[in-house]
């Protein structure tokens, strides 16, 4: 029985996999082609699981949230999102708590819900998903004008939180628990708990990251690993916000310059697609098809509504007083507010955290988050090119704070032996081709950056960036120079100090630099470090 259990697992995720790679050619968003396989595998699909344990699945899918937030932390580019810090957190906190308060005031005098399940759905829905907002933005390599991408994924992927707090406030209130000193003190601890175990937890983690040399292969993988789950799991026993602090964790230590950087995030790449593949898959594993028909109208006219009301409102009334962002930057900023994962995860918990709904709220959020990703989804694209919103050069896929290999440079060694025409000789004699440059000197087990000045002994090994080298002492970083910074207008020799400049891209250039460079705001640079 075991046996067979796997080959199903198996087969579902090979057509996950499938799935994914298919999903854009024909049109269909994967989060969407994943709600439409946990059906066919549903109580009522083709091939059915039989399973109906919503508190087994609230457990998963609140796991699997974890990563997603934790990533969604550690893909944050601070660079890029310092411009707009101050818009994307209030959309993420202010701009939650009035599309709750929207969306609960149209449940309450439109549909005529209680006041209760009203606030209780608009809690549940008001999150704007970055699972399904970046697997379209980057399936379509669709970049954005004016910081609209960073805004965009500073504020989906921290905006959960926010929701969970009102989430589990109004199930507080429904379940008859909550006084006016307990909401209050409630609110209290989920931010200032959550805040506060997300720095101290970063900080520590960090710390031990840039003191130890965690060996074995993909043991700092598993490091990282646990500390998501303990960043969740120590303020949620005290009352904090786990959600808060886990985005928190992800960004400090995403923004952090660490050996192995890039093995992190291919690793967290494909966990956080798995998840997110487990929950979508959830979803349409716990939906009931004979019962959506009933769900289908008031989710439309929530859809509709958030789409066309809350939603717009809520992102002009915080972005029109910064007097920066256009119309239609705040259109569009409005009409990628897809609603997914979160939303789902905190369906399931309120469904099983208070039975006695009068209103079938998880299948109207399945439905809505259904209409969002398909119809929504799909013609962000469109909308995005309608309001002249797509900047042609710039990379939406570059979003993680690690050096993505994406250019052709490469590293090669040399050996340096007692009779090479090297050996004894400096570094500025060597007399290199312009476009070769000699990156590092490995010698008696130690490592560094050398200089012009520094002289090659036999015995040494000289790391030139022409061909392929790998070493997990040795990392690149990119930085941008700024307007005004120290390096700006000066050269590469006047600003030693934190590791030897490889690469240069100015506008559609890439230099390969020396000394005498001169670097102005706006160059990128690849750096190297030796830990």
């Amino acid at each position: 029985m075991t046996a067979l259990f796997l080959i199903l697992i198996g087969i579902i995720i090979l057509i996950c996999v499938w799935l994914n790679n298919i999903s854009s050619r024909i049109g269909i968003p994967t989060l969407l082609a994943f709600i439409i396989l946990g059906m066919f595998f549903g109580n009522n699909g083709l091939v059915p699981l039989h399973f109906e344990d919503q508190v087994f699945a609230k457990e998963i899918c609140t796991v699997a949230l974890i990563f997603i937030m934790f990533y969604g932390g550690f893909g944050t580019r601070w660079d890029a999102a310092r411009p707009i810090v101050r818009e994307a957190t209030l959309l993420a906190s202010l701009g939650v708590i009035m599309t709750a308060g929207l969306t609960g005031l149209f449940c309450h005098f439109i549909l005529r819900w209680g006041w209760t399940e009203s606030f209780l759905l608009g809690s549940v829905v008001s999150s704007t998903d970055a699972a399904s907002v970046f697997s379209i933005l980057r399936a379509k390599k669709l970049g954005l004008k004016n910081n609209t991408s960073p805004m965009l994924e500073m504020e989906s992927g921290s905006n959960d939180p926010f929701s969970y707090m009102l989430t589990a406030l109004m199930l507080s209130i429904m379940n008859g628990k909550a006084t006016g000193l307990g909401i209050s003190w409630m609110l209290f601890a989920q931010l200032a708990f959550g805040a506060g175990c997300g720095v101290g937890i970063a900080k520590l983690a960090s710390w031990v990251l840039d003191r130890f040399r965690i060996k074995g292969e993909g043991y700092d993988s598993l490091f990282i690993f646990s500390v998501a789950m303990l960043a969740y799991a120590i303020p949620d026993l005290i009352g904090g916000n786990g959600y808060l602090s886990v985005y928190i964790v992800g960004i400090m230590i995403g923004n952090g310059e660490f050996p192995g950087k890039k093995s992190l995030v291919n690793f967290f790449d494909g966990i956080t697609g798995l998840m997110q593949v487990l929950i979508f898959f959830l979803l349409g594993l716990l939906a009931r098809p004979a019962m959506l028909h009933k769900a289908i109208l008031p989710a439309l006219a929530i859809f509709l509504f958030m789409l066309l009301v809350a939603r717009p409102l809520s992102v002009m009334s915080i972005l029109t007083p910064f007097r920066k962002y256009a119309f239609k930057q705040q259109a569009l900023v409005s009409f990628v507010g897809l609603r997914g994962a979160a939303s789902i995860v905190f369906a399931i918990m309120a469904i099983t955290e208070h039975p006695l709904l009068e209103n079938d709220i998880f299948n109207i959020v399945f439905c809505l988050v259904l209409i969002s990703i398909s119809l929504q989804g799909s013609l962000i694209p469109w909308v995005a090119r309608r309001l002249d919103m797509v900047d042609a050069k710039a990379n939406v896929m570059k979003t993680f704070n690690d050096y993505s290999e994406g250019t052709q440079m490469q590293f090669g060694g040399i050996e340096i032996t007692p009779d090479s025409s090297w050996s004894g000789r400096k570094v500025m004699e060597l007399g290199l081709p312009k476009n070769v440059l000699l990156a590092l000197v490995l010698r008696a087990g130690g490592r560094f950056i050398p200089r012009g000045d520094t002289v090659l002994q036999p015995g040494d090994k000289a790391i030139l960036v022409t061909k392929s080298f790998e070493d997990t002492e040795t990392y690149l970083v990119e930085k941008t120079v700024k307007k005004g910074g120290k390096r700006d207008g000066r050269t590469i020799g006047e600003t030693p100090g934190e590791g030897l400049v490889l690469l240069v891209r100015r506008q559609d250039k890439e230099i390969i630099p020396n000394g005498e460079t001169r670097l102005f705001a706006g160059d990128n640079l690849v750096i190297l470090k030796a830990k």
